[in-house]
């Protein structure tokens, strides 16, 4: 497949960076936005990337983008999700956080709070929130994934299901039209199943991006959270399975 230098140094940037968006790409080369445009769709219909509102993304489908490039996509957005999560946890509460880059910025946005015991499969939380001495951190046993230091499997399921916790925090690679909760690895979803089983109150957080990707495997259902919090949701179908399933949804960039 040929590529233009431009269009090859595109592709680039989007594997180092997860997203490019066209404002910048149109500065970075000096040429118009109408130009980068066109080398988006272009890159687009050989399915290299992914068209969304402002840029494109690599593409998904049966694997996920690697984790520091995931931890670059929408980074200021995730940071105002963690944020309005951690102002819904009060001090002396118990939760569950499991692995991702959105579920990272709640943890970092919890660092004021008092009496917290955070249970975690997630090593990146864990490590941030271990200092603490205010946070009591337990973190789960199994498989370490060293893509994004997850830890899953059936001992990391069977952990979980050890505790009946106030809150959870858990993520979604992808999520339907039609409200289904998706991720890449089956071991992941089981142990995000057996959390939201075992929280009194769930709370989603994932950015506006993940309504534009696809996943195969499946978590649940938007109706088995209580609170939704995204950056914005544009998506009419999702807003209706919030209203119908009484979902609180927060949007942060409105």
């Amino acid at each position: 497949m040929f590529l233009s230098a431009r269009h090859a140094e595109i592709l680039q940037m989007a594997k180092d960076s997860g997203r490019v968006l066209v404002d910048d790409l149109a500065a970075h080369f000096g040429v118009t936005p109408q130009t980068i445009r066109k080398d988006l769709n272009d890159l687009c219909e050989q399915r290299l990337l992914s068209r969304i509102h402002g840029g494109a993304l690599l593409p998904s489908g049966i694997e996920n983008v690697e984790y520091e490039a995931r931890r670059k996509i929408a980074a200021e957005e995730k940071d105002a999700i963690g944020r309005a999560a951690a102002r819904l946890i009060p001090d002396k509460a118990s939760l569950f956080i499991n692995i991702g880059t959105t579920t990272e910025a709640v943890s970092k946005a919890l660092l004021d709070h008092t009496g917290l015991m955070v249970i975690t499969n997630n090593i990146n939380v864990a490590n941030r929130l271990r200092v603490y001495p205010e946070i009591e951190v337990v973190i789960a046993g199994g498989v370490v994934r060293g893509a994004d230091g997850g830890i899953v499997g059936e001992a990391a399921v069977d952990f979980i299901r050890q505790f009946k916790v106030d809150y959870a925090v858990i993520g979604a690679s992808a999520i339907d039209v039609d409200g289904a909760l998706l991720d890449f690895d089956f071991r992941e979803v089981k142990v995000a199943q057996a959390i939201i089983a075992n929280a009194r109150h769930v709370i989603l957080v994932a950015d506006a991006t993940k309504f534009e990707r696809m996943a195969p495997v499946r978590i649940g259902h938007l109706s088995q959270v209580d609170t939704f919090i995204t950056d914005r949701c544009d998506v009419e179908a999702i807003r209706n399975v919030c209203q119908e399933a009484e979902v609180q949804l927060i949007e942060t960039g409105r």
